[in-house]
């Protein structure tokens, strides 16, 4: 019946409590080091995978995974849940990649076996390769030579439009989790991706058959 403001809603309220992963991690935050250890094997195939494609290789890409880790449990004890844990842990991991790319200067040219397979099972340029097959000349390109082609296509996206094609469509994150974990709005992580999708396109656009 009082008529003062509400207070700020609280955890509970905001739901983020019925995230199992934030359960966990408020149970480290307790000293469970179990809890935290699930959460690491939960996660760090995965974001292995995702530093892989920013960074280029695979030790830069398992050190900067373990930082991530480092300092979630460093932080541990000031923990509060703001929102879903895998948002909170792309947000530390998308600030350190531009923290890599930043201390580099630029990106450094990487080469990738097309044959292998990341952590997550086949590599995005796999997967995107998979999808574009059936609008390629199949009788002028053998998979590898298409998963080579992909490949360079990836690597033409800028850093930010990578991040956000990764999380978008291999953590299957919501634009909305996408900007949160980018510090973007959702109207920028959407143009993100247009615009990487359309560089996809037209750097696939001379292989693309177009007619028989």
């Amino acid at each position: 019946m009082s008529t003062t403001q509400s207070p700020p809603a609280s955890a509970e309220e905001t739901g983020y409590l019925h995230d199992p992963e934030v359960q966990l991690m408020l149970r480290a935050k307790e000293g469970d080091d179990d809890a935290f250890s699930k959460l690491v094997v939960a996660y760090q195939d995965r974001l292995t995978n995702i530093f892989f494609h920013i960074v280029g290789t695979q030790e830069a890409a398992e050190d900067l995974a373990q930082d991530v880790f480092l300092r979630i449990y460093r932080a541990r004890h000031g923990y509060v849940p703001t929102a879903r844990f895998s948002t909170w842990l792309f947000r530390i991991a998308n600030n350190l990649a531009s923290n890599k790319r930043r201390d580099a200067g630029r990106r450094k040219e990487v080469s990738l076996a097309g044959s292998e397979s990341g952590p997550l099972g086949a590599r995005p340029e796999e997967q995107l390769a998979a999808e574009k097959s059936a609008l390629m000349p199949a009788r002028q390109l053998d998979k590898r030579e298409l998963q080579g082609i992909v490949r360079q296509a990836l690597e033409s996206l800028n850093d930010r439009q990578r991040m956000a094609l990764l999380l978008h469509k291999f953590e299957e994150m919501s634009y909305q989790d996408i900007a949160d974990s980018m510090e973007l709005t959702p109207a920028a992580v959407k143009s993100l991706l247009s615009r990487a999708r359309d560089n996809l396109r037209l750097a696939l656009e001379p292989y693309m058959q177009l007619g028989k």
